[in-house]
This record gives C-alpha cells, structure tokens and sequence, in this order.
C-alpha cells in the first residue's frame, strides 16, 4: 500500500529556484509591496479542484489508504517503579481508531443532543494532556461529529486553565489522570464543567473516589473506556462537516495577558494541510515523531499532514529526557522540530567534533567539503564524508530521517546548514502562527542559499510587506522592499473569540492578517523575517529596538540556553539576563579560572557566574556574535547579569510554548537588572 500519491503533487522537473515567489502584477500600491505568490503552486483555496476542504476529509484520505496498516505508535510501561518502557512500539491500526472515533463521537453527541453537554457558541470540548494516541483519536472524533476542539497545553496553570474553560465554555474536558484532581479543584470556579473524562485507566478505588468527589460537586466523573462504551450503545453515524464549520479554537499562549482564542474553520485547517502535502516525499511506511505540543498548532498541522498522507505517528514517552531513545527505538522519518531543540543537536556534534587530534581534523575537512557542496549546488550529500563522520549524528534520531522542518521561532543559518549536511536529507525552515495555521512560507529543498529565509509564501496564501515608517522599514528599500508581514488566504482565520477588539487590530478590510513580523522578500521571492513590530521600546536618545529580535540573534550562541534582553526607556542601552547552558561555561570557567570545574558542579558555577572576568568572557562572546551579524551598537548588549536560575512555565516566567512573559521575567530579576543599569553609562570597551 502506498502513501496518498492523489493528493501530493510533486516538485516539477526543475525548480524554479529565481522565482520561488512571483509578484502579481498590479497589486503594487504606496506604502506596500506587490502581492507575492507561490511560483509553483500559485494560490488554492477551498474551490480549488482536488483540494482537501475538511478535516473529517483529511481523515476519510488517511483511512481510505492506511485501512488495516498502523498508525498510532506508543512505548507502553512495563513497570511502574522503577518507571521503565517497553523496548519496541504497539501500534492501533487506522480501522481501530475510526472504530473507537466513532464511539467518543457518539457519546458525546448524544450527550449534547440530551442536554447534558453544551457550549454557549460554539459545542466545544477540551483536551487537556500530553501529546499520546487517545488525543489524536479524541481529535479526529470531534472533527468527524461537528464538534469544536479545544487544546489545552499540559503545562498550562490553574489559573490559564480556569480562564479557558470559562471563555471557550467547556463544559467536557478529557484529561490525563495528573489533571483532574486540578479539574475537580476548579468545578466551584467554572460553572459550565459537567464532566471531566479521564483519559488513563484507573483502579476501581481511585475511580470511586473520583467519581464520588465528583458527584458532590454536582459534575459527572468518567473514564474514557466508559465513555466509549456509552457511544458503542448510542451509536450515531458520522456528521459531515461543511468547509465553514468552526473546527478548533486554538488558545495563543499569551505572553502578556491572557491567551487570545484563535478560531479555525475545516477549510482553515484543512487547506494549510493540503498547502503541506504539495511536494512531500515520505516513503510508503513513512513515520513522524511526535513530541512537539499538540496543543501548539505547528505539531497539529504536521500530523493532518501525515494523516491526510495514511502514514503513521509514533508518540515520544512523555519525558524529553527519553526522546532521544524514542528516536531510537522508532526511527522516524519525519522529524518536525524547534530551533531550542535542533540548537543544542549542533552544539553536541560540534563539542564531539571540534576535538584535538585526527578525530577534529576529519569532523572539521568533512564540515568544510560539505558546507562548500552544499552551497555552491545544493546537494547536502557525500559519499565518503556521510559514511565516515556523520552517520553518527544521524544515528542520534534512529538513521533513516528523511525530512527535518524547524519552526516556531528563527534559527541561524550557520545552525540550518549544519543540519543540513548533517542529516542528509531535506532540512527545512518554515513560517507561520496559529493564525494562519502554522503555514505561511517554507524552504525548499536543494536551495543552496536558502538558510536565514522561510522560503517562498505557501500555496494556501499570497504575502505583501507595509511600510513601518517609525522602524524606517519600506516597501521601497534597496535592495529588497521591508515591511510589516501582512497575509492573506484560505489558511487565516476568522476571528479572535469573543474579542471584537484584537481581532479588527489584526485583520484590516481587505481580509489581510497583519503579523507583527517585520519580513524583506528577496529578489527569488522568499521572506526573511528580519525584526519584531511588536515589544518594541525606545531607547533615551530615540532609537528603537526590538528586544525579541536580539533574543533571538543572541539564543543561536552556543553559553546561551535562555536570554532576556531588557530595555529602559530612560537609559541609552539594553542589559540582559542570561541563563547559560553549563556544559559551555564549564568550560570557560576551567579556562578562566585554570580550576577544573564540571557541568554538575552547581555550586561552582555559581559562584563563577558572578565572576566578573566570567561575565566579561561571555558578554564579549555575545558582542563579537552580535557584530558578526549586523546589530547596531544601540542593540547590543552592554551589561550583563548571568544565572543559573532558569525562566520556567512553573513559576510562569515562560509560556507553555516556551516564550517568555516579558512582564515577570523582568519582575523575577528586577533588583539585578536595576543593579546593572546603577553601574551608569557603560564605557565604548564594552
């Protein structure tokens, strides 16, 4: 059996790689760019022949060609203490999961149809759990019985919790056993929840207790077996959806308030997923590892994709700590992933690798040879050096991955053509919010200078750039037009839930969603995002700075494993926290200090980090970085506290996707960040 050859349409011949995306005439109006589309597919939407137009379309494909072949992998435990996983995978068949979608979507429309269930707006459902098989099949039964998903991060805080229970009027939650103790604690607080299903099997006694605890609050407790068993006696056929019936309500994870809830059509969904089949090139058995959040719209996305393909997904333990003998055990083909993750990929291999001796020599000739190769023609292979030095490296994520995609958040071109000669295979960036379904634009493969860009918009939409006139960005610079990012297209989405307000600021007239990325499109037609409109400040001498940009810029340094760059308005220059990775300041302080001092000597690194020649050493580290990528002075960093106290979600410095809260980062290094700017003006040395 094949993947869905029907709906991939692969790359043509030879690619046009000087037209990637192509501007349409007529479109160039003051104060913007022309209108850019893809120079292959062009633009679809939902009109578009032989395109995927819902979600429970993308699952008849899947099921269509994966029929008895498996599709949803996990590593069962084998024992509890000591926690240990089975060495292989189990597997669920695409006939077994469209069995028990079809149970949880029975049950639950016969609940809502009874009365017992129901939403305000919309018929919503939450999900609130780690990325596992029950999430994928409670997904794909909400899609298939016109039902409304909402994910909610397994990081999330009682208090974000309550807030989108709340709001999205959740009155059924499926939740992971760790959770309903959480759920139950918040019943006096979100009158709307009437059952909480939990998604681990229980022992009997603990789920008497539970459903006793919950009955005294007046709300049913189930668990999910139960649930299915319900739907097995009340079975009800499939709901077909219609492209503009509302699919998910995707919650932003709200780095200065409360989160925003993105609402997402079938076509929405369903179209960025066709957008992302178009010159796919997955074998027949092809797998996809998912870790990544599926509460995040960028994993979803690429597992509609995989679904829609009849390929299958194998599940990471739940531990990152695991992920990398997950990796092993599965030997995926898919790998989509994030720049923290792909990061600290290059700076292990390049520790092994830049080593004294005929081991560093050969790591370094095979670097070189192939970085020359692949940027003079593309081809990121070679027969000796793949062989010899980097089968390793490919070994860390099973030796068989065909296709990396990093998103989410930039990553460096040095760091992107690494993984590209590392791997072997296509490595690509895309682009995208939960917006316009984590799809905007994407590099193609076998693009030697692609690295540093997003690639060309996606078939799902067009992009354009608008003058930010206080950031001096044009849509006349020379050479290439800059601008606030601006898209537009099938893959948007329709409006911010119950929010009026956001959603006019975001979405102007003609129908174009305004990112808040500053992008310059390039002589090929590719994006490269280049600066932040938003969590922008002002200096005192009136320069502007984007703090997220020069986060960004200054995470892709290898001492860097987490960094706030802090502004004051009334000072001249930017001061920042860093929280450095300690295997790298091990090492500089056994430089520095002439002492021995390992990764696991905590003590020792601490005090070293307020070790001013320490500080020194790592803040002209940041500087030589930031000038060898065309920071202005005014954006660097001229001062510098180091710790080794983490930004966490716990302590809700950082968000369930891993952004900072600027707010509380600030206020949880408040008294460093002042004691830096008291040190007065810093001299020109630093």
């Amino acid at each position: 059996m094949v993947l869905n050859t029907e709906r991939i349409i692969p790359w043509p011949t030879v690619k046009p790689y000087d037209k990637q995306g192509v501007a349409v005439a007529g479109t160039k109006r003051p104060g913007q760019s022309a209108h850019y589309r893809n120079g292959v597919w062009g633009l679809i939407d939902e009109h578009t022949p032989n395109t995927l137009t819902t979600l429970d379309q993308v699952w008849a494909d899947g099921l269509k060609v994966g029929a008895n072949r498996e599709f949803l992998g996990w590593r069962p435990i084998i024992s509890q203490n000591p926690l240990k996983f089975a060495p292989t995978y189990s597997w669920l068949t695409y006939s077994q999961v469209d069995v028990r979608r079809k149970y949880v979507g029975s049950a639950l429309h016969t609940l809502f149809q009874k009365g017992e269930l129901a939403g305000d707006v919309y018929p919503t459902v939450g999900i609130w759990s780690q990325n596992r098989p029950e999430w994928q099949i409670i997904d794909i039964a909400l899609q298939s019985y016109g039902k409304v998903g909402v994910s909610l991060y397994d990081t999330l805080g009682k208090d974000s919790v309550e807030y989108i229970v709340n709001h999205a009027a959740l009155s059924v939650v499926f939740a992971t056993a760790d959770h309903v103790p959480t759920l139950l604690k918040l019943v006096p607080k979100t009158p709307v929840l009437k059952l909480v299903v939990s998604i681990d099997n229980l022992s009997a006694e603990a789920t008497k207790v539970l459903k006793e605890w919950a009955a005294s609050l007046n709300v049913r407790f189930l668990l999910l077996s139960e649930l299915e068993e319900f739907g097995k006696e009340n079975l009800v056929a499939p709901i077909p959806a219609t492209p503009d019936t509302v699919a998910s309500i995707c919650y932003t994870s709200g780095t200065t308030n409360m989160p925003k809830g993105v609402v997402l059509l079938h076509k929405t969904l369903a179209v960025a997923t066709q957008a992302n089949i178009y010159g796919m090139d997955l074998p027949d058995d092809g797998i996809l590892l998912s870790y990544l959040p599926l509460a995040h719209i960028y994993e979803r996305i690429c597992e509609l994709t995989t679904i829609a393909l009849g390929a299958r997904i194998g599940f990471f333990t739940g531990d990152p700590l695991r992920l990398l003998e997950d990796a092993s055990i599965l030997r995926p083909h898919f790998f989509p992933s994030v720049p923290r993750v792909l990061n600290r990929v290059y700076q292990a291999a390049m520790a092994g690798g830049n080593v004294p001796g005929l081991k560093g020599n050969l790591f370094r000739k095979a670097v070189s040879v192939k970085i020359q190769k692949l940027r003079q023609t593309g081809d990121n292979t070679h027969a000796l050096w793949d062989r010899l030095v980097f089968r390793k490296i490919q070994a860390v994520l099973g030796g068989r991955v065909q296709l990396v995609i990093s998103g989410s958040a930039p990553i460096s071109s040095d760091v992107m053509d690494f993984l590209k000669i590392a791997f072997s295979c296509e490595v690509l960036e895309g682009y995208g919010l939960t917006e316009s379904s984590a799809t905007c634009g994407k590099s193609w493969p076998e693009d030697s200078t692609s690295s540093g860009t997003v690639g060309p918009p996606a078939a799902s939409n067009e992009v354009k750039v608008v003058d930010v006139p206080a950031m001096g960005y044009t849509a006349e610079d020379k050479p290439n037009p800059r601008g606030e990012l601006c898209i537009r297209g099938a893959n948007i989405f329709t409006h911010y839930f119950k929010d009026e307000k956001n959603t006019k600021e975001s979405i102007d007239e003609e129908g174009w969603f305004h990112t808040g990325d500053v992008a310059e499109i390039d002589s090929a037609g590719r994006l490269k995002i280049v600066d932040r409109v938003k969590n922008i400040m002002k200096l005192s001498q009136g320069e502007y700075v984007a703090l997220e940009k020069i986060e960004n810029l200054y995470a892709t340094v290898p001492v860097v494993a987490q960094i706030f760059v802090y502004g004051d308005g009334l000072q001249s220059y930017v001061v920042s926290v860093v929280v450095p990775d300690p295997v790298i300041l091990a090492g500089i302080v056994t430089t520095i200090t002439g002492k021995k001092v390992t990764p696991t000597d905590i003590s020792l690194l601490e005090e070293a980090a307020q070790d001013p020649r320490v500080v020194a050493h790592v803040l002209a580290v940041l500087t030589k970085h930031a000038q060898r990528n065309g920071l202005k002075g005014f954006e660097m960093v001229k001062r510098l506290h180091i710790t080794l106290s983490p930004f966490t979600v716990d302590e809700n410095t950082l968000t369930p996707t891993m952004k900072l809260r600027r707010k509380d980062a600030y206020n949880k290094f408040k008294k460093e960040i002042d004691g830096l700017y008291s040190l007065g003006e810093p001299s020109s040395k630093l």
